[in-house]
C-alpha cells in the first residue's frame, strides 16, 4: 500500500492506495473526497467549491464522505469544517481529527484503514462531547456518490411475532419527497432508488435489519456494512438507521447509530466497512435483483 499526496480543487490531500483502489482525504478538513477503483472513475460525487452561507461562514459540500451527528438542524449541522483538521498516520491508514470548535461541543474523528490486499476500507467514526452538558445525538455517516446508479436498501422480511400481527418495517419520508417519484421502487425485499438527474430532491429512511446498503453504478458495486440495529434502542428520524438522499447532483448513502445522551467527556463510535465489487453475482444478492440492477446499468 502506498501513501501519496494529492490535490482536491487546490486543497492539499493525502492518498491511500493499494492494487485495487485509491482513496483521497483532505489534510485540512475531516473529509474523504475521492474513492477510485483502479482503472475506473471516482465513485464519489465531486461538487468542487459548491457551498452555502451560514451564520458561521461558508459550508462546503465538496462531495465524498463526512461525519455529522443527527438530528439535522440548521445552522448547527452546517458549521464550516474548512480548516483545523489534524492528520495522524496509523497502520495501513490515517486518523483525521477535528477538534470541537467555537460553535460546537462535539469533537470528531474518522479513522480510515485500507486493506493492504483487497478493495476494502474500515471507516471508524467517533464523536466526543467536550462540553459541560449532556448532548442528545446519534452518529451519522454520509457518503455522496456520483449519479447514474441505483441505491439498494435491504428490507425486513418475515414475521416479527408468531401470528404475523405486528409490523415488520418502517418507511420514513421527508416533506419534499413525492411518493410517486419514479426514482423510487418499493419492493418487498429491497428499496431501490435510481440516481437520475431530477428535481425536486427526495429523501427516505428506514430501519434496515441486514447491516448493509449498496450502490451499483457502471459495473461497480459499493457496499457499506455497519452494525445491525439493536432491539429496543431508539434511532433518529422516526427510527432510521439508513437514509437515502438524492438530488440532481448526487445521491447520498447515510447510516446512523442509535440516539444516546452523550455525557461530557464521553465518546460514541460508529463503524462502516466499505467493500467494492465489480459484479452483482454474490450469494447475498437475489438473482431477480441482480437482473433488475444489471438491466439498469
Amino acid at each position: 500500500m502506498a501513501e501519496l499526496m494529492g490535490d482536491f480543487h487546490g486543497e492539499p490531500a493525502g492518498v491511500l492506495e493499494n492494487e485495487s483502489l485509491s482513496l483521497e482525504y483532505l489534510l485540512n478538513s475531516l473529509r474523504i473526497v475521492r474513492l477510485t477503483p483502479t482503472g475506473k472513475p471516482n465513485l464519489f460525487a465531486d461538487l468542487g467549491k459548491e457551498s452555502i452561507s451560514t451564520p458561521y461562514g461558508d459550508f462546503y459540500f465538496r462531495g465524498g464522505h463526512r461525519l455529522w451527528h443527527a438530528p439535522e438542524a440548521f445552522p448547527r449541522s452546517y458549521v464550516p469544517d474548512n480548516e483545523g483538521a489534524i492528520v495522524d498516520q496509523i497502520e495501513n491508514g490515517v486518523r483525521l481529527r477535528q477538534p470541537a470548535g467555537t460553535w460546537s461541543q462535539i469533537a470528531k474523528t474518522i479513522e480510515v484503514v485500507l486493506h493492504p490486499d483487497a478493495p476494502e476500507i474500515s471507516v471508524k467514526h467517533k464523536l466526543r462531547n467536550e462540553g459541560t452538558t449532556l448532548v442528545d445525538l446519534a452518529p451519522w455517516a454520509l457518503t455522496m456518490m456520483r449519479l447514474g446508479g441505483t441505491a439498494i436498501v435491504p428490507q425486513a422480511t418475515g414475521n416479527v411475532d408468531e401470528a404475523g400481527l405486528l409490523p415488520n418495517r418502517n418507511l420514513v419520508l421527508w416533506p419534499y419527497t413525492q411518493v410517486n417519484d419514479p426514482r423510487i421502487a418499493l419492493r418487498d425485499d429491497f428499496i431501490l432508488v435510481r440516481a437520475d438527474v431530477k428535481v425536486p430532491a427526495l429523501k427516505l429512511g428506514c430501519l434496515s435489519p441486514q447491516g448493509w446498503i449498496g450502490y451499483w453504478v457502471e459495473g461497480n458495486f459499493f457496499v457499506k456494512r455497519f452494525n445491525q440495529p439493536q432491539p429496543a434502542i431508539a434511532y433518529p428520524d422516526h427510527g432510521c438507521n439508513v437514509e437515502i438522499y438524492c438530488n440532481d447532483k448526487f445521491i447520498e448513502l447515510e447510516t446512523l447509530g442509535p440516539l444516546i445522551n452523550l455525557e461530557p467527556g464521553a465518546t460514541v463510535s460508529h463503524t462502516e466497512v466499505w467493500e467494492i465489487y465489480n459484479t452483482l453475482k454474490l450469494d447475498w444478492i437475489p438473482l431477480q435483483l441482480q437482473k433488475i440492477l444489471s438491466d439498469e446499468g
